[in-house]
């Protein structure tokens, strides 16, 4: 089974960038959609960006749109959310999983593939 693992939060201020790393550990995410989802205390968790299995195509949620930039490299077996201009709002655990729809039309975690995801923290 496909078990993904996140890397790459950190503290940074308003403004500043961050880039988030997907990998696949044991099996191919090759086949697969890839999802950043990500979740904040008190709130419901939230699709931000999909990428198709080949990258043909992608997907962001409105408020990242123009900020962030999802990627992928199947010869490393990895998924990249490139993270700029951020914000406080964007202060949540990060955590990538393989999306079921495989055409990133709507975001649709598979649980049993996420990892246990990455702080982001965006504050002065």
């Amino acid at each position: 089974q496909l078990q993904l693992v996140e890397s790459g939060g950190g503290l940074v201020q308003p403004g500043g960038s961050l880039r988030l790393t997907c990998a696949a550990s044991s099996y191919t995410l090759a086949y697969y959609a890839i999802g950043w989802f990500r979740q904040a205390p008190g709130k419901e968790r939230e699709g931000v960006s999909c990428i198709t299995s080949k990258g043909e195509s992608t997907k962001y949620a409105d408020s990242v749109k123009g900020r962030f930039t999802i990627s992928r490299d199947n010869a490393k077996n990895t998924v990249y959310l490139q993270m700029n201009n951020l914000k406080p709002e964007d202060t949540a655990v990060y955590y990538c999983a393989a999306n079921l729809d495989y055409y990133c039309s709507a975001y649709r975690p598979h649980a049993g593939s996420r990892g246990q995801g990455t702080q982001v923290t965006v504050s002065s």
